[in-house]
């Protein structure tokens, strides 16, 4: 070996030496970046989930209602747990919201909520319930 190159992988081994323990001090500072990122990206998912049941939900209960059956009754039927279900009929059409929390993690993190809502024309002939005629479900 030439005494160049001698003095070129010498240098190498030196330079790798300085390098030891990078990528534990990369693990550590990169590891919480993607523990946020898989907590972010499950949230999202279980939040498109549950608006998904919400948009089900309101379908639902609003044609129930223009059929003149108990809209809210639906709406809980398939509604995601925790959810609200407001029924309001104003003569032609009925309009039904569908409000439920998303819990990041549970319980640990606060919720924040989603919201669905459909409409529905009245059947002609279709009896008015009792959430109907008083014009708002509670």
């Amino acid at each position: 070996m030439s005494r160049r190159r001698t003095r070129l992988v010498r240098l190498g081994r030196a330079a790798r030496r300085g390098d030891r323990g990078s990528f534990t001090a990369e693990l550590a500072a990169g590891l919480p970046a993607l523990v946020l990122l898989l907590l972010v990206g499950l949230t999202a998912v279980t939040a498109v989930g549950t608006q998904l049941r919400c948009v089900d939900a309101a379908r639902e209960a609003a044609l129930a209602a223009s059929r003149g059956e108990s809209g809210e009754a639906a709406g809980r039927r398939t509604a995601p747990p925790g959810a609200t279900v407001t029924v309001v009929a104003d003569g032609e059409r009925v309009r039904v919201t569908v409000t439920a929390p998303v819990r990041p993690l549970g319980a640990r993190l606060p919720a924040f909520g989603v919201e669905a809502s459909a409409v529905a024309a009245m059947e002609p002939g279709a009896p008015l319930t009792a959430e109907q005629d008083a014009g708002v479900a509670p």
